[in-house]
């Protein structure tokens, strides 16, 4: 079970990175919309082997973090701090105005590599995601430093799978409905996803304050 756990809440971790609809989320529907499906996921894909390496940056940094750390009370607040974290991510994602990040998409579809490398180097310009990655981190009590190298890389592994679900959902959305759908609609992405975020933060806040979840 404790892989299946970790499995879990990868995927969820890798969902909740990549679904805010920022400058490549944005650069991911116009592609799809102007060059077809396959050019939108491979700059998803992009995105998500930079929000690996982001999170491979965050476990072994947070690990670390723990091992000098014994302190029961200051993890405790670690956690509260992580859940706070995400809750003002969600009021951003809920407010962020996506139109604003908006470029000219050249329908020439040069190679998918090269649309690949341009999501990947977007995410990497971003080193914020680190700060998005510790807070889903802590809450989720994810790649503690006790935890086997085995599941480790599952976890891991689990994120980029999580962040490609998110990738091949969305661009198959935009794909169905490319006669229907303009990027007013990723501003209703980004005000579901804020408000999901919001919530969940708010429901894992009272989870860790009355001691219901911690880190052990």
């Amino acid at each position: 079970m404790a892989t299946v756990d970790v499995v879990l809440k990868g995927i969820l971790i890798g969902i909740v990175a990549s679904a805010p609809m920022g400058p490549v989320g944005v650069l991911c529907v116009q592609r799809t919309l102007n060059k077809g499906r396959a050019y939108g996921l491979v700059t998803g894909a992009g995105a998500a082997f930079s929000d690996l390496l982001y999170a491979l940056v965050t476990g072994y940094g947070l690990s670390f973090l723990y091992d000098i750390i014994h302190n029961e009370s200051a993890l405790y607040w670690m956690q509260l701090l992580g859940a706070t974290i995400m809750f003002i991510f969600g009021v951003h994602t809920f407010r962020t105005n996506p139109m604003k990040n908006t470029r000219n998409v050249s329908r020439n579809k040069s190679s998918l590599l090269h649309n690949g490398i341009t999501g990947f180097f977007i995410t990497l310009s971003n080193p914020m995601i680190v700060l998005l990655f510790m807070a889903l981190f802590t809450p989720f009590n994810f790649m503690l430093p006790d935890m086997p190298l085995f599941l480790q890389f599952v976890g891991y592994l689990s994120i980029f799978g999580g962040a490609m679900l998110w990738w091949f959902f969305i661009t198959s959305v935009v794909n169905k409905l490319r006669t229907r759908f303009d990027l007013r609609g990723v501003m209703i992405i980004n005000r579901v996803i804020g408000s999901a975020v919001m919530a969940g933060s708010v429901i894992g806040a009272v989870l860790i304050a009355t001691g219901i979840w911690s880190l052990h």
